[in-house]
C-alpha cells in the first residue's frame, strides 16, 4: 500500500483526517477486543499450571508479554515470534502425534483422525441413549421450566425463593444439623439476586443453559446440526457467515498487513504471505484431529465412570471453572450431560485428558503460552502505534521528535496492556467468541475501504468514512446486544436482544 499502517494508507488513498481518525479507531477497537482473548489465554494458563488465582495470573501473564513488547520494536517482536513459533508447532503436533499413535498405531493424526471419527460415533450412538443419560437430560428440562416459572411470577418468587431459604436455614440450625450444610445454604441466601432486575438476569442465563444440557447432544460427524429442517438452515447459514467474517477480517486484520508493510518491496511482501501460509497450515490441519482424538477420549474414559474416581485434571481444572460435573440424578456416575468442558481448555487439558506424562503437559502449556504472546505481542504494538503514530504525530503534534513519539508510544503501550489485562480478568466471553468478533470489526470496518480503495478508481472520502464508520457501530452494537443480556462488572443490565435472522454474535460482521 506505500504506508506503514491502516490508518496512513486510507488518509492518502482519501484524503483527510477523518478517514485516518475512523481507520485507528476501527484497528484500537478490533486489536484491543483480539489482545483480550490472548490475555485471557495467557491467564487460565498462569492459573492453572503456576497455581495463582485466574485475576492475579493474568497480570502476571501481562508481565511476560510486555518484556517482549516494551522493550524493543517490530523487529525484536518479528524475531521473538519467529522463536515462538518453533515452540508453538513443536508442543502443538506432540501431543496429537502421541495420541494417534496410541489409538491408532500410526503416527500421522491428520490422516488418520477419519478412522477415529468411526470409533466416536459407535461411542455417540451408545452414550445418548443410554436410560442413565436420557434421565439426566430430563432433570436438566424440567430445571430450565422452573426457572421459567419463576421469571414468570417475579419478584413474588424472588421472595418466596428468600423465605425459603432463610426457613430451611433455621430448620437445619433448630436439627444441630452438619455446620457445612448451614453453611452452603447461608451462600445460596447471599448469592441470591438484589432485585427484580438480577434476578431475571441470572435465572434467564441459568434457564438457557439448563436448556442446553437438556436438549439431545449433536452427533460429531452431523455437518449443520439441529432439530427440523430450519434449524438445519440455521446452523448453515450461522456457519457460512462466520466462515465470510473469518475470510474478510484475516485480509483485514491490522496487526497483521502491518507486517506486509514493513517488508523491503513487494517481492518480499509476497514470499512471506507464501510462507506464512504455509506454517498456519500445519496448524490448521491439525485443529480437526485434535477435536476427534479429544471427544474420542473423553467418551470412553471420563463419561461413565464414577465420580468419586475421577482423575485428577477433572478437581485441577474445576478449581479455575473450566470444568464441572453436577450428578443431577444422584446416581454416582459421570453422565454426558452432566459434564460441562470449557473450550477454552481443550487443548491445554488434552495431554491430561489422555493420560500423557506431565511433561508433555508441560510442553503444550509452553506451547500456547508462545502462541498467545506472539499474538498478543503485535496486537499491542499496533494499538500503541495507531495511538503514537496516526494520532498523536500525523493529527495532533506533526513536529513531535522521534524521541518523544518513543516514549508516547510506550507509555500508551503499557496503558493498554493494563487496560486489556483488566478486562480479561472479568472473563467476559469465552476466547473462540472474543477471536471470533475482532474478525468481525476488522472485516466489516476496514476490509471494503481497503479493497474499494486499491481497485476501485470512483471510492470517494465521503463513502469510505460512512462506510467504515457505520460497519463499525452496527457490528459492535449487534455483538453486545445479542451476546450479553447483562454485563454486572459494568452495571449494565437488560441490554439482550435477539439475533437478526437467527445469526450469531460470532459472525456480526456479516
Amino acid at each position: 500500500f506505500g504506508q506503514y499502517t491502516i490508518p496512513d494508507f486510507l488518509a492518502a488513498r482519501y484524503g483527510g483526517n477523518q478517514a485516518r481518525l475512523v481507520g485507528v479507531l476501527a484497528t484500537i477497537l478490533a486489536s484491543f477486543v483480539y489482545v483480550v482473548a490472548q490475555i485471557y489465554g495467557v491467564g487460565l494458563i498462569t492459573s492453572r499450571f503456576v497455581g495463582l488465582q485466574f485475576e492475579i495470573g493474568v497480570f502476571v501473564g501481562l508481565a511476560g508479554i510486555l518484556v517482549c513488547s516494551f522493550l524493543g520494536g517490530m523487529r525484536a517482536v518479528t524475531w521473538t515470534q519467529v522463536a515462538q513459533y518453533a515452540i508453538l508447532i513443536v508442543a502443538y503436533l506432540v501431543p496429537v502425534t502421541i495420541l494417534s499413535y496410541q489409538v491408532t498405531g500410526i503416527p500421522l493424526a491428520q490422516l488418520t483422525y477419519g478412522r477415529v471419527l468411526q470409533q466416536v460415533q459407535v461411542l455417540e450412538e451408545r452414550i445418548f441413549d443410554e436410560p442413565a443419560e436420557v434421565e439426566a437430560r430430563r432433570l436438566f428440562r424440567e430445571r430450565a421450566d422452573a426457572y421459567h416459572d419463576r421469571i414468570l411470577t417475579l419478584p413474588e418468587s424472588l421472595e418466596e425463593e428468600r423465605r425459603d431459604l432463610a426457613a430451611r436455614i433455621n430448620t437445619l440450625k433448630n436439627d444441630n444439623a452438619q455446620m457445612r450444610e448451614v453453611v452452603a445454604l447461608e451462600r445460596q441466601r447471599r448469592e441470591l439476586p438484589r432485585n427484580s432486575e438480577d434476578a431475571r438476569s441470572y435465572w434467564e442465563t441459568q434457564m438457557h443453559q439448563a436448556a442446553q444440557r437438556g436438549a439431545e447432544p449433536d452427533h460429531h460427524t452431523t455437518a449443520f446440526p439441529g432439530q427440523g429442517e430450519s434449524v438445519d438452515e440455521l446452523a448453515r447459514a450461522n456457519f457460512l457467515s462466520l466462515v465470510f467474517c473469518l475470510m474478510i477480517g484475516t485480509a483485514a486484520l491490522p496487526h497483521v498487513l502491518t507486517r506486509y508493510y514493513t517488508t523491503p518491496s513487494v517481492g518480499d511482501a509476497r514470499r512471506s504471505v507464501f510462507w506464512s501460509l504455509l506454517f498456519i497450515l500445519a496448524l490448521y490441519l491439525t485443529a480437526p484431529a485434535y477435536a476427534a482424538f479429544v471427544k474420542y477420549e473423553i467418551y470412553s474414559h471420563l463419561v461413565g465412570s464414577p465420580i468419586a474416581q475421577l482423575p485428577l485434571w477433572v478437581s485441577s481444572w474445576g478449581k479455575i471453572g473450566m470444568v464441572s460435573i453436577e450428578d443431577i440424578n444422584g446416581d454416582g456416575i459421570v453422565q454426558l450431560a452432566e459434564l460441562v468442558l470449557n473450550p477454552d481448555v481443550i487443548l491445554l487439558a488434552t495431554p491430561e485428558i489422555a493420560g500423557l506424562p506431565y511433561v508433555i503437559s508441560g510442553l503444550v502449556a509452553a506451547g500456547a503460552l508462545a502462541a498467545a504472546l506472539s499474538t498478543a505481542d503485535g496486537l499491542l504494538l499496533t494499538i500503541a502505534g495507531a495511538l503514537s503514530h496516526d494520532l498523536y504525530y500525523k493529527i495532533y503534534r506533526p513536529n513531535a521528535t522521534t524521541q518523544w513519539r518513543l516514549v508516547v508510544s510506550k507509555s500508551l503501550l503499557l496503558v493498554v496492556a493494563v487496560l486489556a489485562a483488566t478486562v480479561a480478568s472479568q472473563k467476559p466471553a469465552t476466547i473462540l467468541f472474543m477471536v471470533a468478533w475482532a474478525f468481525s470489526l476488522a472485516g466489516a470496518a476496514l476490509f471494503p475501504a481497503l479493497i474499494l480503495g486499491v481497485f476501485w478508481k470512483r471510492a470517494t472520502h465521503a463513502g469510505a468514512v460512512s462506510g467504515m464508520l457505520v460497519g463499525l457501530l452496527v457490528t459492535l452494537y449487534y455483538m453486545v446486544r445479542v451476546h450479553f443480556d447483562s454485563i454486572p462488572w459494568l452495571r449494565i443490565q437488560g441490554i439482550g436482544m435477539e439475533p437478526w435472522l437467527g445469526i450469531q454474535s460470532t459472525a456480526a460482521g456479516v
